[in-house]
């Protein structure tokens, strides 16, 4: 039986949180209001993963979790409260770790070499090469490993293999008999070399800059079917109702994948998309999806909730702390740096390929043209596919492109004007076909690693928005606008997306960043704890863009212990590739900000800053949290709740957003469900969210495909709402009880600022005449067409009303 999708609840699994233990709480997820647990990936993953992105496995299912039986057990125990399963699927790379012989494929491809039977499942560059394929994992050069006596010969199952620590490698049939070790390794069909040689050594397709996870080439129908059997299956089961993709604009030719996937599922399965749409973007529509996972609807959310009329003091901080006052600059260092530095086999590869199809000019200005185009790149991909003529879309992406390279490097014209008919697929050649794939499978790529992994661990004006997907340099033309905008297309076109405000990606929960929203609408606020860093940093000898981002995450974090401050600030400091680094960095310069951030948020004159900005600004706080929460639960789309993000969740990014949820307390609080408009924050924002989700459960046609969206218009800026309900014509096919529900959704936008204003006055917004009842705070109003704002938010910041019929 498929079940009707009306919210979903993202449980991120591991061996500390099984099948089981989702399966012990599947009664608190029912009662919350979900319809569907969204599962993180279950088949089997590398040793130790706590996200299951890692996949060594395809035909089973983690036996860190439960196996296929622990599956079947969290399956049942779902359906017997009414609960389906969504399942996330990673078609795009596999693990290539230690011990390399737990992922079939790829030891194939290690044992036998371009001739394995597996061979075909990996973008591998043979030729580049030289007909092996290159590990760059050894801690020092071959000959200081082998001089070390690091690498020994040893079996496995009967079988020669190499170790070294723990990986170990196969040893190709013949080449055994030797008493040198350095003649066997020699000989083999892959390449050791020391880990900093990579940009040499690697000849595989990686995902990002990973070397760990090696590309999966699902376009060919036999690996797909390999790796997509066992999920099929289960999905033919009625044990998995719907899947989420993870990056698929890594793939050869996302559209392909999609409708091979959509058609292997049952009619009307729900494929969610991990496709990261930059603003102005849309969701290609020859798709074969339900939408994307809600970056989108994150972004237009948290932007309707910015109080533009702040920008000038939020700029003039951040220039003062010695901020870079151009946001489109830092983005270009950033991706330069990224391209030169983490994806230098990428590159290369792009480069062979060009020249092959053009052998006549330099190679040199022809890697400079490809690195020109990789820079320019505005979105992950363009879609241009093999075989089908350019879309109108593709063109003017791949234009957009063109224009930026040639404007950065003009004297390279001539380069890139001889790539434009390799990138549009105007040549019949293979090597131009390939490069044209790669180069999409490269934008993004850049994209990620340039803007999300450095540019916002480097941009700190208003870090409530340095989000996957979200432009931090838009806070000056925030408004709703884009939010009802964004609406109107998900309303007509892709009714059934997902929204989110935090993921397992996410930079900063979604409280982090409400607290932000709320303090950033208060200019007399952010400058008093900018100012107090500013001076406290110049006396503990650490710079002012870095001191910006230690106060910011102070204020957005609330109480934290020094062990996640230290976690966090080490990560941040390292991506942002500035003073520091992964690889080689400065350990005293990451001890002397941690030093200052530990001090600042322990006392003085930042601490008491800090606690004078929340003490003044704890209704807008409040406000902000409950009003994005509410906007996303009622948007048009399926609302996904990150674990333990329907009570406010202060987290930073991974690995902190992955901490244990205490699914005993939310139970409890879940419980009692408190309707005090006065109550504990977290309190009351558990009641939102499982008012809401409730709601659409017994609703659902108000809140799905056949429903309609309108803005609520209003006399006072500060209210944001709008309406849903059953479009006309469409009731007859609309399924379940409440066909003729119509819904309003209030919240209050730029609440610092209404506060300061005096409040809501004589405010108006425009309803309906009839009874409303507020599932929120119990109360009924009578409007005649028009509503006194102060009425309906007088107790609560947030209202979801619902019109008697």
């Amino acid at each position: 039986m498929r079940r009707h999708v009306t919210g979903t609840y993202r449980l991120q699994l591991h061996a500390d949180f099984t099948f089981a233990d989702a399966a012990r709480r599947v009664g608190y997820f029912a009662d919350l209001g979900v319809s569907h647990l969204y599962l993180s990936p279950i088949l089997q993953a590398a040793p130790g993963s706590m996200h299951g992105y890692d996949v060594v496995d395809h035909s089973r299912i983690s036996n860190d979790l439960g196996g296929l039986t622990g599956f079947e057990e969290l399956a049942a125990a779902a359906h017997s409260r009414d609960l389906g399963l969504i399942v996330d699927v990673v078609p795009n790379h596999m693990a290539f770790v230690a011990p390399e012989n737990l992922n079939r494929q790829v030891w194939q491809v290690l044992k036998d070499g371009r001739d394995a039977e597996t061979a075909h499942w990996f973008d591998i560059d043979w030729k580049a090469g030289g007909g092996r394929i290159g590990i760059p994992v050894l801690g020092d050069t071959l000959d200081a490993v082998l001089e070390a006596g690091e690498i020994t010969l040893d079996t496995l199952d009967g079988e020669p293999v190499l170790r070294y620590f723990d990986h170990v490698w196969p040893v190709n049939l013949g080449t055994e008999n030797s008493t040198d070790i350095s003649e066997i390794v020699q000989r083999q069909h892959y390449r050791l070399t020391s880990w900093r040689d990579k940009d040499d050594a690697l000849n595989y397709r990686r995902f990002f800059e990973v070397d760990e996870l090696i590309a999966v080439r699902v376009e060919l129908p036999d690996v797909f079917d390999e790796t997509h059997r066992l999920l099929l299956e289960l999905h033919h089961r009625d044990l998995i109702d719907g899947f989420r993709i993870d990056h698929p604009d890594g793939l050869a030719d996302p559209t392909a994948y999609l409708e091979r996937l959509a058609d292997r599922c049952e009619r009307g399965t729900p494929i969610w998309v991990e496709k990261i749409l930059e603003p102005g973007e849309q969701l290609p529509r020859s798709w074969k999806a339900a939408g994307t996972t809600g970056y989108d609807a994150l972004r237009v959310i948290q932007l309707s909730l910015v109080d533009p009329t702040a920008t000038p003091t939020l700029v003039q901080a951040w220039e003062e702390c010695g901020g870079d006052a151009s946001y489109d600059r830092v983005v270009d260092q950033a991706k330069r740096q990224v391209v030169a530095k983490s994806l230098g086999p990428e590159v290369d590869r792009l480069t062979r390929r060009a020249r092959e199809a053009l052998p006549d000019l330099d190679p040199e200005r022809l890697r400079d043209a490809v690195v020109e185009l990789l820079v320019a790149g505005e979105v992950y991909r363009a879609y241009v596919r093999p075989d089908h003529r350019l879309s109108t879309i593709a063109r003017k992406r791949l234009t957009d492109a063109f224009s930026g390279a040639v404007h950065a490097r003009p004297d390279l014209r001539d380069e890139l004007e001889a790539l434009i008919p390799l990138t549009v697929l105007a040549e019949d050649d293979a090597a131009a076909t390939d490069f044209a794939i790669r180069l999409q499978q490269t934008w993004g790529p850049v994209m990620a690693k340039g803007i999300e992994d450095t540019t916002f661990y480097r941009w700190h004006e208003f870090i409530a928005l340095n989000e996957v997907g979200s432009d931090p340099s838009a806070v000056g033309a925030a408004s709703p606008l884009e939010l009802h905008e964004w609406a109107a297309e998900q309303t007509e076109h892709w009714p059934r997306t997902m929204t989110t405000l935090s993921t397992h990606d996410t930079k900063r929960s979604e409280d982090v960043r409400a607290r932000l929203l709320a303090i950033g609408g208060d200019p007399l606020s952010w400058q008093s704890i900018s100012s107090a860093t500013y001076a406290a940093a110049q006396g503990a000898g650490v710079d002012g863009p870095t001191a910006h981002l230690v106060w910011q995450t102070l204020v957005g974090v609330g109480d934290i212990s020094a062990e996640r401050l230290t976690s966090y600030l080490q990560k941040a400091l390292r991506e942002a590739k500035l003073h520091t680094a992964w690889v080689d960095g400065d350990q005293e310069y990451e001890q002397r900000v941690i030093d200052f951030a530990l001090a600042a948020a322990a006392r003085g004159p930042v601490r008491n800053a800090i606690d004078a900005a929340l003490a003044r600004n704890a209704r807008a706080v409040r406000a902000t949290v409950l009003g994005a929460k509410l906007l996303q639960l009622t948007a048009p789309g399926v609302p996904d709740t990150y674990q333990g993000c329907e009570a406010v969740n202060l987290s930073l990014v991974d690995p902190d957003n992955r901490r244990p949820v205490d699914f005993d307390h939310l139970s409890s609080a879940l419980a009692a469900d408190s309707t005090d408009p006065v109550a504990d924050l977290s309190a009351a924002k558990l009641h939102v969210t499982t008012t809401a989700l409730r709601l659409r459960r017994a609703q659902p046609n108000a809140f799905g495909p056949e429903s309609s969206y309108r803005s609520i218009p209003s006399s006072s800026e500060h209210l944001l709402g709008f309406e849903r309900s059953v479009q006309p014509g469409r009731i007859a096919g609309a399924l379940g009880r409440g066909n003729r529900a119509t819904i309003a959704a209030l919240a209050t936008r730029a609440p610092s600022r209404l506060s300061r204003d005096g409040g809501w006055a004589n405010a108006t917004l425009e309803l309906e005449q009839g009874q409303w009842h507020d599932h929120i705070s119990g109360t009924t109003h009578t409007s005649d067409g028009h509503l006194l704002v102060a009425d309906v938010l007088g107790a609560w910041p947030v209202a979801l009303l619902e019109r008697s019929s």
